[in-house]
Protein backbone atom coordinates (compact mmCIF):
# COMPACT_ATOMS: atom_id res chain seq x y z
CA UNK A 1 0.00 0.00 0.00
CA UNK A 2 0.97 3.62 -0.35
CA UNK A 3 -0.50 6.99 0.54
CA UNK A 4 -2.44 8.68 -2.27
CA UNK A 5 -0.94 12.00 -3.31
CA UNK A 6 -2.92 15.20 -3.05
CA UNK A 7 -4.86 17.32 -2.99
CA UNK A 8 -4.47 18.51 -6.58
CA UNK A 9 -6.72 20.65 -8.77
CA UNK A 10 -7.66 20.37 -12.45
CA UNK A 11 -7.26 23.93 -13.73
CA UNK A 12 -9.57 23.70 -16.76
CA UNK A 13 -12.64 25.03 -14.97
CA UNK A 14 -10.74 27.94 -13.41
CA UNK A 15 -8.52 29.39 -16.14
CA UNK A 16 -9.80 32.76 -17.37
CA UNK A 17 -8.88 36.23 -18.47
CA UNK A 18 -9.02 37.81 -15.02
CA UNK A 19 -6.24 37.54 -12.41
CA UNK A 20 -5.27 35.27 -10.73
CA UNK A 21 -6.64 32.83 -13.29
CA UNK A 22 -5.00 34.26 -16.41
CA UNK A 23 -1.43 32.97 -16.10
CA UNK A 24 0.27 29.82 -14.91
CA UNK A 25 2.31 31.67 -12.30
CA UNK A 26 -0.73 33.38 -10.80
CA UNK A 27 -3.13 30.44 -10.87
CA UNK A 28 -0.62 28.10 -9.24
CA UNK A 29 -0.04 30.60 -6.41
CA UNK A 30 -3.81 30.84 -5.94
CA UNK A 31 -4.15 27.03 -5.91
CA UNK A 32 -1.38 26.70 -3.33
CA UNK A 33 -2.92 29.43 -1.18
CA UNK A 34 -6.13 27.41 -0.75
CA UNK A 35 -4.40 24.16 0.12
CA UNK A 36 -3.45 22.38 -3.10
CA UNK A 37 -0.17 20.53 -3.55
CA UNK A 38 -0.55 19.78 -7.26
CA UNK A 39 -2.19 21.07 -10.44
CA UNK A 40 -3.40 19.26 -13.55
CA UNK A 41 -2.97 21.38 -16.69
CA UNK A 42 -5.41 21.54 -19.63
CA UNK A 43 -2.99 21.43 -22.53
CA UNK A 44 -5.31 23.37 -24.87
CA UNK A 45 -5.19 26.54 -22.76
CA UNK A 46 -2.38 28.77 -24.05
CA UNK A 47 -2.65 30.96 -20.95
CA UNK A 48 -1.23 28.07 -18.94
CA UNK A 49 1.07 26.16 -21.31
CA UNK A 50 2.57 26.39 -24.80
CA UNK A 51 2.09 22.80 -25.92
CA UNK A 52 4.40 23.07 -28.94
CA UNK A 53 7.24 24.34 -26.76
CA UNK A 54 6.55 21.77 -24.05
CA UNK A 55 6.71 18.94 -26.60
CA UNK A 56 9.99 20.17 -28.07
CA UNK A 57 11.91 21.67 -25.17
CA UNK A 58 13.02 20.14 -21.88
CA UNK A 59 14.26 23.60 -20.88
CA UNK A 60 10.79 25.07 -21.31
CA UNK A 61 9.34 22.22 -19.24
CA UNK A 62 11.95 22.74 -16.53
CA UNK A 63 10.97 26.41 -16.41
CA UNK A 64 7.28 25.46 -16.14
CA UNK A 65 8.04 23.08 -13.28
CA UNK A 66 10.08 25.83 -11.64
CA UNK A 67 7.13 28.22 -11.76
CA UNK A 68 4.96 25.59 -10.12
CA UNK A 69 7.58 24.84 -7.48
CA UNK A 70 7.99 28.54 -6.67
CA UNK A 71 4.23 28.69 -6.11
CA UNK A 72 4.35 25.63 -3.85
CA UNK A 73 2.74 22.99 -6.10
CA UNK A 74 3.73 20.20 -8.50
CA UNK A 75 2.44 19.54 -12.00
CA UNK A 76 0.56 16.25 -11.67
CA UNK A 77 -0.56 15.54 -15.25
CA UNK A 78 -1.47 17.17 -18.54
CA UNK A 79 -4.91 16.77 -20.10
CA UNK A 80 -6.02 16.53 -23.73
CA UNK A 81 -9.72 16.00 -23.08
CA UNK A 82 -10.76 18.35 -25.88
CA UNK A 83 -8.20 17.14 -28.40
CA UNK A 84 -8.78 13.47 -27.58
CA UNK A 85 -12.47 14.00 -28.22
CA UNK A 86 -11.59 15.01 -31.78
CA UNK A 87 -9.59 11.89 -32.58
CA UNK A 88 -12.94 10.26 -33.41
CA UNK A 89 -16.11 12.28 -34.07
CA UNK A 90 -19.34 10.96 -35.55
CA UNK A 91 -20.61 13.31 -38.29
CA UNK A 92 -23.70 14.09 -36.21
CA UNK A 93 -21.38 15.93 -33.80
CA UNK A 94 -19.17 17.71 -36.33
CA UNK A 95 -20.67 21.14 -35.74
CA UNK A 96 -20.88 20.74 -31.96
CA UNK A 97 -17.23 19.71 -31.57
CA UNK A 98 -15.66 21.86 -34.28
CA UNK A 99 -15.05 24.66 -31.78
CA UNK A 100 -12.61 22.46 -29.88
CA UNK A 101 -10.22 22.51 -32.85
CA UNK A 102 -7.77 25.07 -34.16
CA UNK A 103 -9.47 27.50 -36.57
CA UNK A 104 -7.41 26.24 -39.52
CA UNK A 105 -8.95 22.76 -39.40
CA UNK A 106 -12.54 23.57 -38.57
CA UNK A 107 -15.04 22.35 -41.13
CA UNK A 108 -12.62 19.66 -42.31
CA UNK A 109 -13.14 16.45 -40.31
CA UNK A 110 -10.08 14.64 -41.70
CA UNK A 111 -7.77 17.58 -41.05
CA UNK A 112 -9.33 18.06 -37.62
CA UNK A 113 -8.71 14.41 -36.68
CA UNK A 114 -5.09 14.63 -37.87
CA UNK A 115 -4.65 17.80 -35.82
CA UNK A 116 -6.12 16.06 -32.78
CA UNK A 117 -3.76 13.10 -33.10
CA UNK A 118 -0.83 15.49 -33.38
CA UNK A 119 -2.00 17.37 -30.29
CA UNK A 120 -2.28 14.24 -28.14
CA UNK A 121 1.09 13.02 -29.43
CA UNK A 122 2.70 16.34 -28.52
CA UNK A 123 1.09 16.27 -25.08
CA UNK A 124 2.60 12.84 -24.45
CA UNK A 125 6.03 14.13 -25.49
CA UNK A 126 5.49 17.12 -23.21
CA UNK A 127 4.53 14.78 -20.37
CA UNK A 128 7.81 12.95 -20.83
CA UNK A 129 9.72 16.24 -20.81
CA UNK A 130 7.94 17.22 -17.59
CA UNK A 131 8.78 13.90 -15.95
CA UNK A 132 5.12 12.85 -15.73
CA UNK A 133 3.94 9.26 -15.95
CA UNK A 134 0.20 9.62 -16.66
CA UNK A 135 -1.88 11.64 -19.10
CA UNK A 136 -5.63 12.38 -19.19
CA UNK A 137 -7.74 12.28 -22.32
CA UNK A 138 -11.05 11.32 -23.92
CA UNK A 139 -11.39 8.51 -26.45
CA UNK A 140 -13.77 10.28 -28.81
CA UNK A 141 -16.79 8.47 -30.19
CA UNK A 142 -18.08 6.93 -33.39
CA UNK A 143 -20.76 4.62 -31.94
CA UNK A 144 -22.23 6.96 -29.30
CA UNK A 145 -25.25 8.10 -31.39
CA UNK A 146 -26.30 4.44 -31.47
CA UNK A 147 -26.08 3.91 -27.70
CA UNK A 148 -29.75 3.08 -27.29
CA UNK A 149 -30.70 0.06 -29.42
CA UNK A 150 -33.64 1.63 -31.22
CA UNK A 151 -33.90 1.44 -34.10
CA UNK A 152 -32.21 -1.92 -33.99
CA UNK A 153 -28.49 -1.60 -34.66
CA UNK A 154 -27.29 -3.32 -37.84
CA UNK A 155 -25.10 -6.34 -37.20
CA UNK A 156 -21.43 -5.34 -36.98
CA UNK A 157 -22.02 -1.59 -36.56
CA UNK A 158 -20.58 -1.29 -33.07
CA UNK A 159 -17.75 -3.69 -33.85
CA UNK A 160 -16.77 -1.61 -36.87
CA UNK A 161 -16.77 1.55 -34.76
CA UNK A 162 -14.53 0.03 -32.10
CA UNK A 163 -12.20 -1.46 -34.72
CA UNK A 164 -11.74 2.02 -36.17
CA UNK A 165 -11.32 3.62 -32.76
CA UNK A 166 -8.56 1.14 -31.95
CA UNK A 167 -6.91 1.74 -35.32
CA UNK A 168 -6.72 5.48 -34.62
CA UNK A 169 -5.46 5.16 -31.07
CA UNK A 170 -2.93 2.35 -31.42
CA UNK A 171 -0.12 4.56 -32.86
CA UNK A 172 -0.79 7.10 -30.10
CA UNK A 173 -0.60 4.38 -27.45
CA UNK A 174 2.68 3.20 -28.96
CA UNK A 175 4.02 6.75 -28.67
CA UNK A 176 2.81 6.88 -25.08
CA UNK A 177 4.78 3.72 -24.41
CA UNK A 178 7.89 5.22 -25.97
CA UNK A 179 7.43 8.23 -23.66
CA UNK A 180 6.88 6.07 -20.57
CA UNK A 181 3.45 7.62 -20.02
CA UNK A 182 0.13 5.90 -19.26
CA UNK A 183 -2.68 7.19 -21.48
CA UNK A 184 -5.68 7.44 -19.16
CA UNK A 185 -9.08 7.59 -20.82
CA UNK A 186 -11.72 9.28 -18.72
CA UNK A 187 -14.60 6.81 -18.77
CA UNK A 188 -17.35 9.25 -19.61
CA UNK A 189 -20.78 9.42 -21.29
CA UNK A 190 -20.44 10.87 -24.77
CA UNK A 191 -17.29 8.79 -25.34
CA UNK A 192 -17.32 5.31 -26.80
CA UNK A 193 -15.39 4.33 -23.67
CA UNK A 194 -18.15 5.16 -21.20
CA UNK A 195 -18.21 2.16 -18.86
CA UNK A 196 -16.22 -0.96 -18.03
CA UNK A 197 -17.63 -3.13 -20.81
CA UNK A 198 -16.93 -0.57 -23.52
CA UNK A 199 -13.40 -0.10 -22.14
CA UNK A 200 -12.89 -3.87 -22.37
CA UNK A 201 -14.11 -3.87 -25.99
CA UNK A 202 -11.49 -1.24 -26.79
CA UNK A 203 -8.77 -2.94 -24.75
CA UNK A 204 -9.26 -6.19 -26.63
CA UNK A 205 -8.81 -4.39 -29.95
CA UNK A 206 -5.60 -2.64 -28.86
CA UNK A 207 -4.29 -6.05 -27.75
CA UNK A 208 -4.36 -5.18 -24.05
CA UNK A 209 -1.90 -2.36 -24.67
CA UNK A 210 -0.07 -1.65 -21.39
CA UNK A 211 -0.51 2.10 -21.85
CA UNK A 212 -4.31 1.94 -22.33
CA UNK A 213 -5.55 2.84 -18.87
CA UNK A 214 -8.34 4.65 -17.03
CA UNK A 215 -9.01 7.97 -15.42
CA UNK A 216 -11.46 7.06 -12.65
CA UNK A 217 -14.20 9.64 -12.03
CA UNK A 218 -17.05 8.26 -9.90
CA UNK A 219 -19.43 11.11 -10.75
CA UNK A 220 -20.02 9.63 -14.20
CA UNK A 221 -20.78 6.24 -12.69
CA UNK A 222 -23.34 7.64 -10.26
CA UNK A 223 -25.20 9.21 -13.18
CA UNK A 224 -25.17 5.83 -14.99
CA UNK A 225 -26.23 3.93 -11.86
CA UNK A 226 -23.02 1.87 -12.13
CA UNK A 227 -21.39 0.27 -9.07
CA UNK A 228 -18.32 2.49 -8.79
CA UNK A 229 -16.78 0.59 -5.86
CA UNK A 230 -16.99 -2.78 -7.61
CA UNK A 231 -15.50 -1.02 -10.64
CA UNK A 232 -12.32 -0.42 -8.62
CA UNK A 233 -12.18 -4.10 -7.63
CA UNK A 234 -12.41 -5.09 -11.30
CA UNK A 235 -10.16 -2.48 -12.94
CA UNK A 236 -7.79 -1.27 -10.23
CA UNK A 237 -4.77 -2.46 -12.21
CA UNK A 238 -5.83 -0.12 -15.07
CA UNK A 239 -6.81 2.89 -12.94
CA UNK A 240 -3.87 5.30 -13.12
CA UNK A 241 -5.63 8.64 -12.53
CA UNK A 242 -8.40 9.82 -10.21
CA UNK A 243 -10.77 12.79 -10.44
CA UNK A 244 -12.53 13.71 -7.22
CA UNK A 245 -15.91 14.87 -8.50
CA UNK A 246 -19.27 14.38 -6.84
CA UNK A 247 -22.71 13.81 -8.30
CA UNK A 248 -26.24 12.89 -7.35
CA UNK A 249 -29.00 10.96 -9.07
CA UNK A 250 -32.50 11.70 -7.80
CA UNK A 251 -34.95 10.10 -10.24
CA UNK A 252 -38.61 11.07 -10.09
CA UNK A 253 -41.81 10.00 -11.77
CA UNK A 254 -41.04 12.55 -14.49
CA UNK A 255 -37.37 11.93 -15.34
CA UNK A 256 -34.48 9.57 -14.74
CA UNK A 257 -30.99 8.90 -16.08
CA UNK A 258 -31.57 10.63 -19.44
CA UNK A 259 -32.67 13.89 -17.82
CA UNK A 260 -35.45 14.93 -20.18
CA UNK A 261 -33.25 17.49 -22.02
CA UNK A 262 -33.26 19.66 -18.91
CA UNK A 263 -30.55 22.07 -17.75
CA UNK A 264 -28.04 20.75 -15.24
CA UNK A 265 -29.82 22.27 -12.29
CA UNK A 266 -33.12 20.65 -13.32
CA UNK A 267 -31.80 17.19 -14.14
CA UNK A 268 -32.36 14.13 -11.96
CA UNK A 269 -28.63 13.50 -12.31
CA UNK A 270 -26.32 16.44 -11.73
CA UNK A 271 -22.75 17.20 -10.70
CA UNK A 272 -21.98 18.59 -7.25
CA UNK A 273 -18.96 19.86 -5.36
CA UNK A 274 -17.03 17.19 -3.41
CA UNK A 275 -19.00 16.19 -0.35
CA UNK A 276 -22.29 17.69 -1.54
CA UNK A 277 -23.44 14.70 -3.60
CA UNK A 278 -23.96 10.97 -3.16
CA UNK A 279 -20.51 9.54 -3.90
CA UNK A 280 -19.04 7.37 -1.14
CA UNK A 281 -15.57 8.87 -1.18
CA UNK A 282 -14.56 7.15 2.06
CA UNK A 283 -15.14 3.84 0.29
CA UNK A 284 -13.29 4.99 -2.81
CA UNK A 285 -10.22 6.26 -0.97
CA UNK A 286 -10.15 3.02 1.05
CA UNK A 287 -10.27 0.80 -2.04
CA UNK A 288 -7.74 2.82 -4.02
CA UNK A 289 -5.38 2.78 -1.03
CA UNK A 290 -5.93 -0.96 -0.55
CA UNK A 291 -4.90 -1.59 -4.17
CA UNK A 292 -1.85 0.66 -4.00
CA UNK A 293 -3.03 3.49 -6.26
CA UNK A 294 0.11 5.54 -6.85
CA UNK A 295 -1.41 8.69 -8.36
CA UNK A 296 -2.94 11.96 -7.31
CA UNK A 297 -6.41 12.74 -5.99
CA UNK A 298 -7.35 15.60 -8.34
CA UNK A 299 -10.38 17.76 -7.68
CA UNK A 300 -12.36 18.42 -10.84
CA UNK A 301 -14.83 21.08 -9.83
CA UNK A 302 -18.16 20.94 -11.60
CA UNK A 303 -21.25 21.94 -9.65
CA UNK A 304 -24.58 23.33 -10.78
CA UNK A 305 -25.10 25.25 -7.52
CA UNK A 306 -21.90 26.29 -5.76
CA UNK A 307 -19.48 29.07 -6.71
CA UNK A 308 -16.29 27.60 -8.20
CA UNK A 309 -13.91 29.33 -5.82
CA UNK A 310 -15.85 28.01 -2.83
CA UNK A 311 -15.89 24.56 -4.41
CA UNK A 312 -12.14 24.69 -5.00
CA UNK A 313 -11.35 25.78 -1.44
CA UNK A 314 -13.66 23.18 0.10
CA UNK A 315 -12.39 20.54 -2.32
CA UNK A 316 -8.82 20.87 -1.07
CA UNK A 317 -10.00 20.40 2.51
CA UNK A 318 -12.22 17.49 1.49
CA UNK A 319 -9.45 15.56 -0.25
CA UNK A 320 -6.94 16.23 2.52
CA UNK A 321 -9.43 14.81 5.03
CA UNK A 322 -9.97 11.66 2.95
CA UNK A 323 -6.36 10.75 2.12
CA UNK A 324 -5.38 7.74 4.19
CA UNK A 325 -1.83 7.79 5.53
CA UNK A 326 -1.01 4.12 5.25
CA UNK A 327 0.17 2.11 8.21
CA UNK A 328 3.50 0.33 8.34
CA UNK A 329 2.35 -2.22 10.89
CA UNK A 330 -0.71 -4.30 11.73
CA UNK A 331 -2.97 -3.01 14.47
CA UNK A 332 -2.60 -6.27 16.42
CA UNK A 333 1.19 -6.40 16.28
CA UNK A 334 1.21 -5.77 20.03
CA UNK A 335 -0.09 -9.34 20.48
CA UNK A 336 2.47 -10.98 18.19
CA UNK A 337 4.21 -14.05 19.58
CA UNK A 338 6.94 -13.94 16.95
CA UNK A 339 7.90 -16.43 14.25
CA UNK A 340 8.73 -19.96 15.41
CA UNK A 341 8.25 -22.77 12.87
CA UNK A 342 8.49 -25.45 15.52
CA UNK A 343 5.77 -23.77 17.57
CA UNK A 344 3.61 -23.36 14.46
CA UNK A 345 3.91 -27.07 13.65
CA UNK A 346 3.03 -27.95 17.23
CA UNK A 347 -0.07 -25.71 17.09
CA UNK A 348 -1.14 -27.49 13.89
CA UNK A 349 -0.61 -30.93 15.46
CA UNK A 350 2.11 -31.79 12.97
CA UNK A 351 4.72 -32.97 15.51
Amino acid sequence: MQTIKGPALFLAQFAGDVAPFNSFAAITKWAASIGYKGVQIPSWDARLIDLDKAAASVTYCDDLKGIAADAGVQITELSTHLQGQLVAVHPAYDAAFDGFAAPAVRGNPKARAAWAVDQVTKALSASKNLGLTAHATFSGALAWPYLYPWPQRPAGLVEEAFDELARRWTPILDHADACGVDLCYEIHPGEDLHDGISFEMFLERVKNHPRANMLYDPSHYVLQHLDYLDHIDIYHHRIKMFHVKDAELNPTGRQGVYGGFQSWINRAGRFRSPGDGQVDFAGIFSKLTQYGFAGWAVVEWECCLKHPEDGAREGAEFVAAHIIRVTEKAFDDFASSGADRAANRKMLGLD
